[in-house]
């Protein structure tokens, strides 16, 4: 399998401050990898360093073969980024924000509206033409950043958390394009702090936190190895059952009013018909508990 991005030993500082503290990952071709990672876990220093925009403290950085720090103006040429933030021009309308950005790739004005007209149908926008960004709704104009970063046609895409802030329909529907376009060929790489995206989007995805590496593997894997085939949320747990999951060491947390177990299923069934006198929820584990398990519960900001 080719390498898209190869990152070895990644380090990231800011005067005394580490954010990205020897991270090394490999994403292949075709490929749709996350990263993971509470509030400045270092997730969008990465990304930062993936395209170019901030220079590497240590490490290496290579991109179809290629040192980014070296040859990053044919990366980038190979490349799409969409970034947090909203960057389209407010001055412009839908088509021209594409138009005009093709022209920082040096194509040919024929070609960008043509390959103007592919995206805006692509997205759904074509009714959108001649709108100001102003006026577009927050999962418009997020569908018209994604379709600008694929205005060059690049054969990796860059995503810093694409669908925060869209109501569910707007981020299902940019799903389905996202994993349209993986089957076209287009390598992935996303940033997320939905859950449910990354183990829907991802063929296999990195947890990190204080910028070092936690784990890394595909999402049903992560789940199997953590936390088990079933999680079991217990109100008002008694003495008892604590300590049959201390002495067992079964997995789990405690917490103010209620203890949280992640077990096989034969455990669970145990504690299904031995301490579950109170209130109990069982339900299969997600990736959301993987990632709170490891990363923990509390506020970092």
């Amino acid at each position: 399998m080719t390498a898209v991005v190869e990152a070895t030993d990644l380090k990231k500082r800011y005067g005394e401050f580490t954010a990205v503290d020897g991270v090394s990952l490999r994403v292949d071709a075709g490929e749709c990898y996350g990263l993971l990672g509470p509030n400045g876990a270092g997730k969008t220093s990465i990304i930062r360093m993936m395209y170019g925009f901030s220079p590497l403290s240590s490490g290496k950085m290579l991109l179809f073969g290629q040192d980014i720090e070296k040859d990053w103006r044919v990366i980038r040429s190979r490349i799409g980024v969409c970034q947090q933030d909203n960057t389209l021009d407010p001055d412009l309308s839908v088509e021209d924000n594409l138009a005009v950005f093709a022209g920082y790739y040096s194509i040919p004005a024929a070609r960008a509206r043509a390959r103007a007209e592919e995206l805006l149908g692509f997205f759904a926008l074509e009714k959108k033409r001649k709108a100001k960004v102003m006026e577009l709704s927050g999962g418009l104009a997020k569908r018209l950043m994604v379709a600008r970063s694929l205005i060059n046609e690049p054969e990796l895409l860059i995503l810093d958390e694409p669908t925060t802030g869209l109501d569910p329909q707007s981020r299902h529907l940019l799903w389905e394009k996202l994993r349209a376009l993986q089957k076209t060929g287009v390598t992935l790489f996303l940033t997320t702090h939905y859950m449910e995206e990354a183990s829907y989007l991802c063929n296999r995805l990195m947890i990190i936190d204080y910028g070092k590496i936690l784990v890394e593997d595909s999402p049903q894997s992560l789940i199997k190895r953590h936390v088990g085939d079933s999680a079991i949320e217990i109100e008002g747990a008694d003495e008892a059952l604590r300590q049959y999951l201390e002495k067992n060491r079964i997995n789990h947390e405690v917490m103010d009013q209620r203890i949280m177990v992640y077990a096989e299923n034969s455990v669970a069934e145990h504690i299904r018909h031995h301490f579950c006198m109170q209130r109990c929820t069982f339900r299969p584990p997600t990736l959301e508990d993987v990632f709170l398990h490891l990363t923990g519960r509390e506020l970092r900001e």
